[in-house]
């Protein structure tokens, strides 16, 4: 039988705890036992997540985002640590580390949009790359869109377009040092209206891709990992990971 302290083992040899962001919160955030019997991966840990583990017999489940964040000031029996507890599921998750980790977000990420050339970018935490072609402002938000399959906003910088920071998840404040690094476009999910302001009076291109699109694909990256790494444990990937926007 596979053991937790295995599974940790590997997972932080791909994406040490040392590398994560100081505000955040990754490794074991529940633990309930030394063996696991099948390992479930997921974006997000919800009471949803959680049920899904708990049917299909997965005693660990492997989370990008952390399923505790902030500091936790009070406890309910429906809340998910709870409900972790209750079912005796542990819960590893890989949150900033594996955005800058070789191999994970924002790898996958460039993997994803068919870029080149990648290369650490905001202290590692995105990554700057070509696109396979020079391309327009609302021509790549295209691309981006049929590539994520998913809607995109976008703010016109007025240039082509050949290199591309890119930042997973929420990433529009990044927009000062994609300029500074030679990018014409920053690529991120979230970005606020005074971040497009910036981007367009700077002359770059900004487009989000929603949180959700570009990170969600990280949960078959995980499994596969693992999955290589432990051949006789069963791992699976979540169902229960969707976007929580609905879109007009």
């Amino acid at each position: 039988m596979t053991t937790l302290c295995e599974i940790e083992e590997f997972l932080f040899s791909l994406a040490p705890v040392s590398m994560a962001e100081s505000w955040d919160n990754v490794g074991t955030l529940v633990r309930c036992g030394g063996e696991v019997s099948a390992v479930l991966c997921a974006l997000d840990v919800t009471p949803r997540t959680v049920r899904e583990a708990r049917e299909k017999g997965c005693s660990l489940i492997v989370s990008h985002h952390p399923v505790i964040f902030h500091p936790l000031k009070r406890l309910g029996s429906e809340d998910v640590p709870a409900l972790l507890l209750r079912a005796g599921i542990s819960v590893i998750s890989l949150h900033t580390n594996l955005d800058k980790a070789a191999g994970g977000v924002n790898d996958a990420l460039c993997q994803r949009l068919a870029l080149s050339d990648a290369a650490p970018f905001a202290d590692g935490i995105g990554r700057i790359a070509a696109l396979p072609g020079t391309m327009a402002a609302r021509e790549l938000a295209q691309y981006v869109s049929a590539r994520l399959h998913t809607p995109v906003r976008f703010a016109d910088g007025g240039a082509p377009i050949q290199r591309a920071a890119l930042v997973s998840g929420s990433g529009g404040d990044f927009v000062g040092e994609a300029v500074r690094a030679g990018a014409d476009c920053l690529i991120t999910g979230e970005a606020g209206h005074h971040d497009a302001l910036d981007a367009r009076a700077a002359g770059l291109t900004l487009i989000a891709a929603t949180h959700f699109a570009t990170e969600q694909f990280i949960a078959d990256v995980l499994a596969q990992k693992l999955r290589e790494a432990f051949p006789a444990l069963r791992v699976e990937r979540t169902a229960a990971d969707s976007d929580p926007f609905a879109y007009l």
